[in-house]
Order: structure tokens, then C-alpha cells, then sequence
């Protein structure tokens, strides 16, 4: 049996494969970077005597979910938990930005994750048993101008984790969406943030801190898993202003970035 995490070369993906490989769990490694891959699988094969295979696949290429697919079944790999962890946002004003990138955000945050869960759910259900978790924001909770198809993605995410989660009862089979906020990771650069700095503070959780979160959530099996209390408050209080509202303090603080 193997844990299949997207988006493993860094952030929450890289150390989310530590803590997998710690608990005695095989694993496939899949992410654009072949070096970063080779590195972090010796290392964890080493370190905890287990499995670690690799897959360089961009998943923001259409084809690359069914190649992901067809590699995994040629190897008869079975995977028992999938992380969706891979995902990417942009920064700027919608009129104005590339069409490509965004495209590439939806393909990754949106179609590879729900290919991916479609392709690996029916071989779970078969056996009465597996894990999905798919990695969501608490931008989900929210519209988020400046930043409109990264915060649509994520809320896509956290629906859809939720009704399939429902629609799994009882098979065996648990869905956890992970809502972390601001997490010190490599996704401001990707994002194209203007004020890097204001990120870099202690006050922000690290990748091994959420990563450890979301793997005690899965394992509890919680549908939704809000990482901080800060972030639970967050989440709690948007239910209370009217969205006329959020709308214009989400332009504010994202102009902020």
C-alpha cells in the first residue's frame, strides 16, 4: 500500500512525506521537480527504511493526471490515502493577468485533484478502506479580490471535500479538507506577493506545524480541519458580515500583500 501525495518537493507536501514516512507508510512522491523528488525520497527511504517512488508530472499539464494514473497502475502501486496537496495561486487584477496562469491554477487546484480523487476512490470503496485529503484554504470561505480564481479553487475544494465526504459514509473511506491559513512555504514567491517580508515573522505557522496538523486531522478523521485558533475565529466571524462587506475588507487586505 502506498500514500500518493501531489506538490511533495516543498511546503506542506514536503514535510506532510516525513510524517507519513515516519509512521512506517510507502510513498509516491509526485511533483514537477525530478532533483527535489530524488532528494527527498533517499533521504526518507534512508532515514525510515520505507518505499518512496517518484513521478515528475507537471499536473498543470491536461494530459498529466491520466499519465500519473497509467504509471501507478503499471507498477500495480495501490494507494490507500491520497493528499492533493499540489496547488499554486497568482497575484493582480483579473483583467490584467495571463490567461495561461490562470487556467494552470484551476488545472491544478480544481481538475488534477478531482481526476486524481475519481481515478483512486473506486479501488478505496472496493476495499472498505482509505483516506483522501485535499488541501484547501480558509480562502474558502470567502470571496478574494486581487487573488479571484485562487480563492474560487480553494472554495471549490472545500464543497466538494465536504459532499463527497457525506456521500462516503459508512464505505469505509474518510475525506478531511485542511484549511490552513498564512503558512511559511514557498507559495508567496509562486504567488507573486509584492511585500515578501511581511510573511517572514515568526508569528506564522511553519510547514512542519500545519503538516502535523493535517495528518492528526485525517487520521481523526475530521471533514473540515481548520489549522490555528486565530484561523477557526476567522472562519467563524465571516459568517456575520454580510458579503457586501467582506468583499471590500478582502480588496483592502489583499492591496495590503
Amino acid at each position: 500500500m502506498y500514500t500518493l501525495i501531489t506538490g511533495a518537493s516543498s511546503g506542506i507536501g514536503h514535510e506532510l512525506a516525513k510524517i507519513c514516512a515516519k509512521e512506517s507508510q510507502n510513498l509516491i512522491l509526485v511533483a514537477r521537480s525530478q532533483n527535489a523528488l530524488n532528494s527527498l525520497a533517499a533521504e526518507l527511504m534512508q532515514n525510515f527504511k520505507i518505499k518512496a517512488e517518484v513521478l515528475a508530472i507537471d499536473l498543470a499539464q491536461a494530459s498529466s493526471v491520466n499519465q500519473l494514473y497509467q504509471n501507478i497502475q503499471n507498477h500495480s502501486w495501490e494507494v490507500n490515502i491520497l493528499i492533493n496537496n499540489a496547488g499554486f495561486g497568482d497575484y493582480g487584477y483579473f483583467l490584467s493577468s495571463s490567461w495561461e496562469k490562470q487556467r494552470d491554477v484551476i488545472h491544478v487546484n480544481i481538475m488534477a485533484l478531482t481526476q486524481l480523487t475519481h481515478f483512486f476512490l473506486p479501488s478505496m470503496v472496493k476495499r472498505k478502506s482509505g483516506k483522501i485529503m485535499n488541501i484547501a484554504s480558509t480562502a474558502a470561505f470567502q470571496p478574494g479580490p486581487l487573488m479571484s480564481v485562487y480563492y474560487a479553487s480553494k472554495a471549490f475544494v472545500l464543497s466538494f471535500s465536504e459532499a463527497l465526504s457525506t456521500e462516503l459514509e459508512g464505505t469505509g473511506v474518510t475525506v478531511t479538507a485542511l484549511c490552513p491559513g498564512t503558512t511559511q512555504s514557498g507559495f508567496q514567491k509562486v504567488a507573486r506577493f509584492s511585500n515578501l517580508s511581511k510573511f517572514n515573522t515568526s508569528l506564522i505557522p511553519s510547514s512542519q506545524q500545519v503538516a502535523e496538523f493535517a495528518f492528526r486531522s485525517m487520521m481523526q478523521e475530521k471533514v473540515v480541519a481548520v489549522h490555528g485558533m486565530k484561523n477557526k475565529l476567522l472562519v467563524l466571524s465571516v459568517r456575520f458580515f454580510p458579503r457586501s462587506l467582506m468583499r471590500r475588507i478582502m480588496m483592502r487586505f489583499q492591496k495590503n500583500r
